[in-house]
């Protein structure tokens, strides 16, 4: 450890501001995003002379810049309303990220400077101290909800719609609600009373071109590190990856950063296409490890199961490996749907492939095979240590 410490103390260092290459970094400006800009700051405008604006969903792939212009006008907004006596307050929560209901609630009470104990209460009582808190702000209150399908797709849209209807209990305060969702189809999920309470706004966000997501990876990287630290050739295959998967910038700009940390730790004098092409590896893997670590204890065993043959199997054999793997650590099993589910989770995931397969006269079956290296899912799944006497 300390020779590592030495030659990062010693090395030159390609960063000037990492924090740049962040995920949560917003740059003096979004290229290929101006329409978006306008348009959402001609509907938030009415907060500038007294009225509340509509709701607004947006929509698009991951990567496709939906959080980066909603903060960045926001913040833009904020700004211009200061200058005018106005108190607006923005609480942000990626629904994902927090996880449940009560944790939702609990993000955007502490937006709003107010404590909700970890667990405890109702959700019904959360949301009547939020909205306490709301009300006592006296503000206009803009609630960004990013990743609005999880939460409405795992625990319904109950939440989503009291905070459509909260305004008509609040005054002088006003709420406002942007929903940014990855899923083209997240109406379809949500209630028609709750549909036409929130979704008065809605833009479409297209995914970038590998041409776009090339300019911005260059004004990233002239930001983040010293004048010729990075080849133009490395931005260039950063890029191309990363317009291949869908025009994700999000993933051009990660590419980007562990990049510059793979040629610093080689302490190479600039970023070459060598660097990224390590790096590529590196998240892949990264991804791969920590997907499987966060998994419970069933799916751990479904994917074991999985494993077991090595070749492709029907959901019905997988289900008799898995009992038998639960027999084995003296754990009761799950039922067969639901072990049907928690394949079709792992299939989100990227871990295993399920592909239905006809059968002839014989009808169609769903063939399950593992996307990810045998040897080392096993070596990660080994360090459970409830699954060890399996792997042995």
């Amino acid at each position: 450890m300390d020779d590592i410490f030495k030659r990062a103390l010693s090395g030159q260092s390609l960063f000037s501001n990492r924090d740049a290459l962040s995920s949560d970094y917003i740059p003096v400006r979004l290229p290929f995003r101006e329409n978006q800009i306008i348009g959402i700051g001609e509907i938030l405008s009415p907060i500038l002379h007294g009225s509340r604006p509509s709701n607004l969903l947006l929509y698009g792939k991951t990567g496709s810049g939906k959080t980066a212009v909603a903060r960045y006008v926001l913040r833009r907004l904020k700004g211009a309303a200061a200058e005018q006596g106005i108190d607006v307050n923005i609480c942000y929560v990626n629904t994902r990220f927090a996880g449940t209901e009560y944790r939702v609630l609990s993000n955007l009470a502490e937006a709003l400077n107010l404590k909700i104990p970890f667990t405890g209460l109702s959700a019904g009582e959360a949301f009547a101290r939020v909205e306490s808190a709301v009300d006592a702000s006296k503000s206009n209150v803009v609630m960004i909800l990013d990743e609005i399908d999880f939460l409405v797709s795992n625990y319904g849209d109950d939440i989503v719609y009291e905070l459509t209807r909260v305004n008509e209990r609040l005054n002088p305060s006003r709420v406002s609600i942007i929903g940014i969702s990855n899923d083209l189809r997240f109406k379809e999920l949500l209630d028609p009373r709750c549909l036409s309470s929130l979704s008065e706004e809605e833009m479409v966000f297209s995914p970038y071109t590998a041409n776009e997501l090339k300019t911005i990876l260059a004004e990233r990287a002239a930001a983040a590190f010293y004048r010729g630290a990075v080849d133009e050739a490395a931005i260039g295959l950063c890029a191309a990856l990363a317009g291949s998967e869908h025009g994700d910038a999000r993933r051009a700009v990660d590419l980007l950063r562990v990049s510059g940390e793979v040629a610093e730790r080689e302490t190479a004098p600039r970023v070459e296409e060598k660097h990224v092409r390590a790096a590529v590896q590196r998240i892949e893997r990264d991804r791969m490890v920590e997907a499987i670590r966060s998994l419970p204890l069933h799916a751990k065993l479904v994917l074991l199961s999985v494993l077991t043959n090595g070749v492709s199997a029907s959901t019905g054999e997988i289900y008799q490996r898995y009992a038998k793997q639960c027999r084995r650590i003296a754990t009761e099993p799950l039922t067969q749907r639901r072990i049907s589910g928690l394949l079709a989770e792992l299939d989100l995931l990227g871990l295993v492939s399920a592909n239905l397969v006809s059968q002839g006269r014989y009808g169609r079956t769903k063939k399950i095979s593992s996307l990810t290296p045998i040897d080392t899912c096993k070596e990660i799944l080994s360090e459970d240590s409830t699954l060890g006497s399996l792997l042995t």
